[in-house]
């Protein structure tokens, strides 16, 4: 799942009027066969096969690349490539910066399609039906030589045609054909749909060449001259734009932050921001298909979305990463959306409103999971990353809570309906986002078997807490009276706590929450895996102000025994250490988990021979390196051990790995999990941490010292290295690579390295986040309104 390139987003500001990228290319003939070969001959028990490995950027013989656009105003574009030879020798490169249409004519009978054609002064002059007339200039070759200007058809060749009959002479693929071969693929007038300005840069060793291009309306670009709007005007705008990024970040960034914090946080939100695109999927019209085209396969009817015919989507979403994963999927956008809040909390709203608008929910409430499968579910972490997004960008807009809360109602009923058909209050879900951390397929199980699981049934009762929370903030803003909701998710709230701990999901000799599997004859087993999974209780915890209890026992009995007081006094939640503080500032814990259980659960995770690591929690308990756990079901034998790094199982393709590894979401929840009991416990009450270490810690030194594990994952550590990049020397000591910071999917469990995608910015650019919270609020503020900020709020 992760490409075999070297590419780095360095710069971006929410506007995208300034976005740099970086992109290092060998010089000998790129290894293909060598990358497919390689790995193809390898198990899954060994390392990938990366490009580093075949040796091709030995010798330092490549190209650096980097690319730079900016805004002079919303469409005035500028591109600077900034190409230098890395190499020890005179080097050749092509150099094709392109334009092209996205071919959309095809799809419709009578469609105006768009043109562009070569023009004097080494530019393409654009005709666009709604865009209008364009100019695209571009600067001269450091010679002083003109580009060639290569135009073609962005149409699909005949070679990859089913019938193999070709439509268009000048194909697509036509100015590559040209440029490699000679072919006579390109259109000898200069007009068609895609057209490429040639350079043929000879570059010297060491030495960099600067390539300018410029996209404006025709009428301003032809007011100025060339030499003008690529000249000294091109160079300030530029300018302006350095500055005013520059600017932007420094308000932002924490004043304490290192310098190289400050640069992970800084890459970290550019590659979120790079991750946006056009998302465009019209369920019913893919199945019916376009009318210019042959028709779709029958299977296609019923097959993978054919029953959400509601879904038509054309909007701009944040992806997990627009190259290898590009579509949304709704728990990761939630995590990307409490990063983005801190650089653009009105697009970080956006996501969170559109993933419940009507053309993305299901009629019957549920919300799409992802492109291959919009039925399957991930956990509801929407409300949570509401209140999140909602906090972060002041606790001010009320009509955006409201709007939101108003479509989580229907999420959240179809979740009672659909997840808990038992009417238990235990709730199933699938592998809800956790692919291979337990023994067998959980998304699907032999017909009459039911699971009943620790996390989602951990999830709703984190579900139920924030939607009380909200339903509290309204409220209380007076924006509308909310108050029986209140009640009616604090009593949901505590319906699953007492089916979580009355249900036998809670193993006494382990301390630890496991599923349970429940046979068609109604005989159930515990599956008995340490992982994360158990651990998704203990999220659902909040800590209620005095203020707010004195209010809850006032509003009757229901909400009284709802927060455990037996009277309509709060002496009586002494009694169970629920409740501390000195009187006028007392503080209930409410969770999903009882307060001897928390302390048992947390003893296991802070225990470095189970899930704690040098880089944050493990997904799964390093206990099973040693002890791998087996299970049989219908005479086949399962087993999870402890994998640190990839997977060796093929469960899920065998390219997903949540078997050791520490990935952001969880671990980003845990340190606020931990946050909460620290504010409800203060200075007072200490945890062994490690756990068998003697070292003492208050629990709010734990979730810091977490937080900045995660953020060393990318830290140039006391070694020189960062952790996330591996073994390699080149990242440790090459001044080219060592501060060129990618965000993988996920990382070893005890060494840090990444793995999986290589650019999943989205989820781990929490670690942007991190980097504020570390140092306290930031700039745009923050309040956990779980922790004691529903009454601030």
């Amino acid at each position: 799942e992760d490409v075999k390139e070297y590419w780095w987003y360095h710069d971006a500001l929410p506007s995208h009027a300034w976005n740099v990228w970086r992109y290092h290319y060998p010089q000998a003939a790129y290894p293909y066969e060598a990358l497919i070969t390689g790995n193809r001959a390898r198990t899954l028990a060994d390392p990938e096969l990366e490009l580093l490995d075949t040796g091709i950027f030995d010798d330092d013989r490549y190209w650096a690349i980097e690319v730079r656009y900016a805004k002079g105003d919303p469409t005035d574009v500028l591109m600077e490539v900034e190409v230098t030879n890395v190499g020890p020798e005179r080097d050749t490169l092509h150099m094709l910066p392109t334009a092209w249409f996205r071919n959309i004519w095809s799809w419709e009978p009578d469609a105006i399609r768009p043109t562009l054609e070569r023009d004097d002064d080494d530019s393409l002059r654009i005709h666009h039906p709604w865009l209008g007339e364009l100019r695209l200039s571009a600067s001269l070759g450091p010679d002083g030589s003109s580009p060639t200007t290569l135009v073609c058809d962005n149409e699909t060749s005949a070679r990859v045609r089913p019938n193999g009959v070709e439509h268009h002479p000048y194909p697509k693929d036509g100015i590559n054909d040209h440029v490699v071969s000679g072919a006579a693929t390109v259109h000898p007038d200069g007009v068609g749909t895609k057209g490429s300005f040639w350079y043929l840069l000879e570059v010297e060793p060491g030495a960099t060449v600067v390539l300018r291009l410029r996209l404006q309306p025709i009428d301003v670009a032809d007011a100025s001259s060339r030499e003008s709007r690529l000249g000294a005007e091109f160079s300030s705008i530029v300018e302006a734009r350095i500055a005013e990024a520059d600017e932007f970040y420094e308000a932002i960034a924490p004043a304490e932050a290192s310098g190289d914090e400050v640069a992970v946080m800084r890459q970290a939100f550019a590659g979120l921001l790079w991750s946006k695109q056009l998302y465009y999927y019209d369920v019913e019209r893919w199945l019916r298909g376009d009318p210019m085209q042959s028709p779709p396969p029958v299977q296609r009817e019923t097959g993978r979305n054919s029953n959400w015919l509601n879904f038509s989507a054309f909007d701009i979403m944040s992806m997990p990463d627009k190259w290898e994963y590009p579509w949304f999927a709704a728990w990761d956008l939630a995590f990307h959306c409490v990063a983005i809040a801190r650089v653009d909390p009105a697009f970080a709203k956006y996501q969170l409103i559109l993933i419940c608008r009507e053309w993305f929910q299901h009629p019957s409430g549920g919300l799409p999971a992802y492109e291959w499968d919009f039925g399957d579910l991930n956990p509801p972490v929407q409300a949570w990353a509401a209140l999140e997004v909602f906090s972060i960008s002041g606790g001010e807009d009320f009509e955006f809570l409201s709007r939101i809360f108003d479509k989580l109602l229907v999420n959240f009923t179809w979740w009672v309906n659909r997840e808990d058909q038992e009417g238990t209050n235990l709730f199933e879900g699938g592998f809800l986002g956790l692919d291979n951390i337990g023994p067998i397929d959980r998304s699907h199980l032999p017909p009459g078997y039911t699971l009943h699981q620790a996390d989602a049934t951990g999830w709703m009762a984190y579900y139920s807490l924030a939607m009380g929370v909200i339903a509290t903030v309204l409220n209380r803003a007076q924006v509308r009276p909310t108050a029986d909701l209140v009640v009616k998710f604090l009593e949901h709230f505590a319906l699953v706590r007492s089916a979580l701990n009355g249900m036998d999901l809670w193993n006494e000799e382990d301390g630890f929450y496991y599923d349970e599997l429940v046979r068609p004859d109604g005989t159930s087993e515990t599956i008995a895996v340490h992982s994360m999974v158990g651990a998704i209780p203990l999220l659902a915890t909040m800590m209620l102000d005095e203020d707010l209890l004195v209010r809850a026992l006032a509003a009757g009995r229901r909400c009284a025994e709802l927060v455990g007081s037996t009277s309509d006094s709060l002496d009586s939640l002494y009694e169970s250490g629920a409740l501390r503080g000195e009187v006028g500032d007392r503080r209930l814990l409410l969770g999903v988990v009882s307060i001897d259980r928390v302390i048992r659960l947390v003893e296991r995770l802070l225990d470095e021979s189970e899930f704690l690591s040098p880089h944050g929690l493990r997904s799964l308990s390093a206990f099973h390196r040693e002890h791998p756990y087996e299970f049989d079901l219908e005479g086949s034998t399962a087993s999870v051990d402890y994998e640190p790094g990839e997977s060796t199982t093929h469960l899920f393709g065998g390219n997903s790995n949540w078997r050791g590894p520490v990935w952001f979401p969880l671990n980003y929840l845990a340190c606020d999990a931990l946050e909460r009991l620290g504010r409800f416990y203060g200075d007072e009450t200490l945890v062994e941490y490690p756990t068998n270490s003697g070292n003492q810690a208050t629990y709010a030194q734990v979730a810091t010292d977490l937080r900045r594990r995660l953020i060393g994952l990318f830290l140039v550590g006391p070694d020189g290295r960062r952790p996330c990049l591996g073994a390699s020397d080149r990242f440790r000591d090459d001044p080219r690579w060592r501060d060129n910071v990618p965000f993988h999917e996920y990382f070893h469990g005890d060494n840090g390295s990444g793995l999986g995608a290589s650019h999943q910015t989205g989820w781990t650019g929490l670690v942007a986040d991190l980097i504020i919270r570390v140092y306290g609020t930031g700039a745009t503020g923050r309040e956990d309104l779980f922790g004691g900020g529903v009454e601030r709020a």
